[in-house]
């Protein structure tokens, strides 16, 4: 039972309720106080050519408006009954007047609401009713004596119900582009925020697979060498306190941004001019590396995906392959940097063949900057990544999030 609600119990009641739109009091009464006052003032104006408008008559304009504060919960049946209450009160013979003002507002609540069809067959049946009451039915109805109404306020009436269909229509649109608005900006915002949590756990990925890699060798031969060469062991465990140190310090980095998004990182991010210290650690794993040529001047983001390529890839090297020697061969293809990694094999892991997370990473940071990865066992043995990554990064790649880390 204790677990099928989340969050504190202030919180619940609001999720777990069904919402109910508040009513528009405020507006409601406005608009009562319109249409009584503007009705009473007509009534002066149109004395002796319709009926007083007598406490009958402003009671039922009083629950025409009052119908409105239901008209976010129920719009249909508001614009049907405004509708209803001013046919009902024009029947009775009352003088012209704001009357229309209820169920023109009944109207564009409903037409807003989505309920269109309700919201026009109301409209054209009021004025219907309209056309019936004023050339048909006056000769029964009150006031005594009453003439048909001339045809022309019969198209004015039409026009002002096209109008209000018209606005109410035009609103209702309006509100849907805005939604889609808003859905597509919370759409891009939740997939910024998915490229955000794919780059911290590739970053995660990368620092934590290198790091562990080279722990799990050196601790190996710590073990092995601690009784016949403690001073051999003492070394390995010198490199693992410093591996450990620097793998804690990049993951406090990166976890930071999660803490804090908006504040700058700490450390600038990791580059090809670190490359001396990835030879460092692959040599205290017990792998040589041979580097040939320089890299030339990149943009941040083609540094740091360049840098974490040969991270993964020596990392690979050292966990997957019999080989202990490695090579990472730097050179510029027009506008582009290539990175070359070869090991001689065999493999003897499992995920050797270039199946595991770590080449999906690569693929991934190569794929973000428009560059290509292949990986693969070379025909003559062994194993070879190869990357070409753009000296240039076009901008609309490029994330503000990935920008304000660098």
């Amino acid at each position: 039972m204790d677990g099928q609600h989340d969050g504190p119990p202030w919180r619940r009641h609001r999720t777990d309720e069904p919402h109910h739109p508040r009513l528009p009091w405020l507006s409601t009464g406005l608009i009562t106080a319109f249409v009584l006052g503007g009705s009473t003032f007509a009534a002066h104006a149109q004395q002796g050519e319709r009926t007083a408008l007598d406490p009958a008559g402003r009671a039922l304009l009083l629950v025409t408006c009052l119908a409105l504060l239901a008209r976010r919960r129920h719009p249909v049946a508001v614009v049907c009954g405004t509708a209803a209450g001013t046919l009902a009160y024009l029947g009775a013979g009352y003088p012209y007047g704001p009357v229309f003002l209820a169920v023109a507002v009944a109207c564009f609540s409903a037409v807003v609401a989505g309920h269109r069809r309700a919201a026009w067959s109301a409209m054209a049946a009021l004025w219907a009713g309209h056309v019936l009451l004023a050339h048909w039915l006056y000769r029964w109805l009150p006031p005594s004596g009453d003439s048909a109404e001339p045809w022309g306020q019969e198209l004015v009436i039409a026009a002002w119900v096209v109008a209000i269909v018209a606005l109410s229509e035009l609103a209702r649109t309006r509100r849907e582009q805005w939604a889609r608005e808003r859905a597509e900006r919370a759409q891009a915002a939740r997939r910024r925020a998915d490229e955000e949590r794919l780059r911290i756990a590739r970053e995660l990925h990368d620092v934590l697979a290198h790091s562990i890699s080279v722990i799990n060798v050196q601790a190996g031969v710590g073990l092995a060498l601690l009784d016949s060469d403690p001073e051999q062991a003492r070394t390995a465990l010198t490199t693992i306190k410093d591996q450990s140190r620097e793998a804690l310090g990049e993951v406090r980095q990166v976890l930071h941004t999660l803490r804090a998004p908006g504040d700058a990182p700490r450390a600038p991010a990791p580059g090809l001019d670190r490359l001396p210290e990835l030879v460092d650690q692959a040599a205290g794993a017990g792998l040589t590396v041979e580097v040939e040529g320089k890299p030339p001047r990149l943009p941040p983001a083609t540094d740091l995906a360049a840098f974490r390529i040969v991270q993964e890839a020596l990392t690979n090297v050292v966990r997957h392959s019999g080989s202990r020697r490695a090579r990472v061969r730097l050179a510029r293809d027009g506008g582009a940097l290539l990175l070359r990694i070869d090991d001689d094999g065999p493999a003897t892991g499992a995920d050797a063949g270039g199946s595991g997370n770590g080449l999906a990473g690569m693929r991934e940071r190569a794929a973000a900057l428009g560059g290509t990865i292949e990986a693969g066992p070379r025909p003559d043995g062994g194993f070879r990544v190869l990357a070409s990554l753009p000296l240039t990064v076009r901008h609309a790649e490029e994330s503000e999030e990935e920008v304000e880390d660098r």
